[in-house]
C-alpha cells in the first residue's frame, strides 16, 4: 500500500478514524527524513490493513507548530484516534515492525480505562 499525504484538509479525519494510523512528520531537506522514507514505504506495503501518512512539515507548517514538532523525521502513531507513540529520528525496519506488532497488541478497552483513569486523577484536588 502506497502512504497518504497528510494535510490540514485531511488529518483530523485520518487520524481519528477507528484502527492504525501511522504518520511520518518529514521535510525534503532533511538526510534522516530521506533515509526514513523506504523503511516507512516498505512498512506500508506489509501492512496494507494499516494507515501511513506523510506529513510534510515545510507544506503543513502550521501543523507540525500545532503538534510542536521540533525534530524530523518524527514519527506518531493513533490508533482508534488515541496518540499512543511519538518519537523523533529515524527507526531502523525491526524497531518500526516491532512498534507496529505492539501497537497492534494493545487491548483498546484498557487503554482507554487508563486515559479515563489519568484524567480523573489531574482533575482530583491534592492530598496536601
Amino acid at each position: 500500500m502506497a502512504t497518504t499525504d497528510i494535510t490540514k484538509a485531511n488529518f483530523k479525519e485520518i487520524v481519528s478514524k477507528e484502527g492504525i494510523v501511522l504518520l511520518d512528520w518529514w521535510a525534503e531537506w532533511c538526510a534522516p527524513c530521506r533515509t526514513f522514507a523506504p523503511v516507512f514505504e516498505q512498512a506500508s506495503t506489509k501492512n496494507p490493513d494499516l494507515v501511513f501518512g506523510k506529513l510534510d512539515t515545510d507544506a503543513e507548517a502550521e501543523l507540525a507548530g500545532a503538534f510542536a514538532i521540533r525534530s524530523i523525521p518524527t514519527l506518531m502513531v493513533f490508533r482508534d484516534g488515541i496518540m499512543l507513540f511519538e518519537q523523533a529520528g529515524a527507526l531502523p525496519a525491526n524497531a518500526l515492525d516491532d512498534l507496529i506488532r505492539q501497537v497492534r497488541a494493545l487491548d483498546m478497552n484498557e487503554v482507554r480505562k487508563q486515559l479515563v483513569d489519568r484524567q480523573a486523577q489531574q482533575g482530583a484536588p491534592s492530598q496536601a
